[in-house]
């Protein structure tokens, strides 16, 4: 896949991405506190089903699970010597899954790492080289473009898209992790960081998890003025609640979901999806209302 390739999928309409990995993965038994792409390692059934319901329910991109799968992270549990393995293995699950029917994304997500310049002890130059040890396995491997997702700060995003664009020139969806009021959790904020990664080579910018799509408008309109590249909406089901039974329960529906998506694609969303608590039915929502 081209950016070219990407830019005409685009073109042509509202760009349908994938649902919840983690939380869907918590409802399939994964223990809380575990290293999530090791539990999908040993349980590849249970993912390839979840991501090839994905496909069948209209995503035209899936994420591989390869959220958490850089050395930086996988080193907390004793992991990081298996890095490259554990990224193609990961990466094969969702090949086999989407059976030639959606592109799918590697997934580039926090190191857990808090940089210097936003009070840490962490290097920027530990966490490109992380990010681009990464970057190149999934590369190699064959992803057809990447998602740097749910970053708690800019100049984590705008890292990871320098790493990637130092392995290759694929498509790169860039989404941050923002307070309601656009903040970042560890620096910077949305609005600042959509013309930086868009400097950096980000194909496409935006937000995912937070609270949940509504309250979300705003923010997508200034971020939307802002760049000129697609703007990504990709929210939880809202905020979780704790059920009977202890489990975290998402309370927006999934047609309530469409009905504020309808809102953020008003305000200029073009690339949407669902982040925690959103499953095959909210996608397959999705995909009705701006795929007809």
């Amino acid at each position: 896949m081209t950016e070219n390739d990407f830019t005409r999928m685009t073109q042509k309409g509202i760009v349908i991405l994938d649902g919840a990995m983690g939380t869907n993965l918590y409802r399939m038994g994964m223990p809380h506190g575990c290293c999530t792409e090791e539990w999908a390692l040993k349980h590849p059934d249970d993912v390839e089903k979840l991501q090839r319901e994905y496909v069948e329910a209209g995503s035209q991109i899936i994420y591989a699970p390869t959220f958490g799968a850089n050395r930086i992270m996988l080193k907390r549990f004793g992991l990081a010597e298996h890095t490259e393995e554990m990224n193609r293995k990961l990466f094969e699950i969702s090949r086999h899954a989407s059976e030639g029917k959606a592109l799918i994304a590697g997934d580039l997500a926090p190191t857990g790492m808090i940089l210097k310049e936003y009070g840490g002890d962490g290097s920027r130059e530990e966490m490109f080289e992380a990010y681009r040890e990464q970057a190149k396995v999934l590369y190699e491997a064959g992803c057809d473009l990447f998602a740097v997702e749910s970053m708690l700060a800019v100049l984590d995003a705008v890292t990871a898209v320098e790493a990637v664009r130092s392995v290759c020139s694929s498509p790169v969806i860039c989404t941050l992790t923002v307070r309601k009021n656009g903040s970042a959790y560890y620096g910077g904020d949305i609005f600042e960081g959509g013309p930086l990664a868009e400097k950096a080579g980000a194909d496409a910018y935006g937000i995912n998890c937070c609270d949940g799509p509504d309250g979300m408008e705003e923010m997508i309109s200034s971020v939307s003025e802002m760049v000129h590249i697609p703007i990504v909406a990709k929210p939880n089901a809202g905020l979780p609640q704790r059920g009977a039974n202890g489990q975290m329960v998402y309370k927006i529906s999934p047609d309530q979901f469409v009905s504020s998506m309808k809102k953020l694609v008003s305000a200029g969303a073009s690339v949407i999806g669902g982040c925690c608590g959103t499953t095959p039915a909210y996608i397959r929502r999705l995909a009705e209302e701006f795929r007809k």
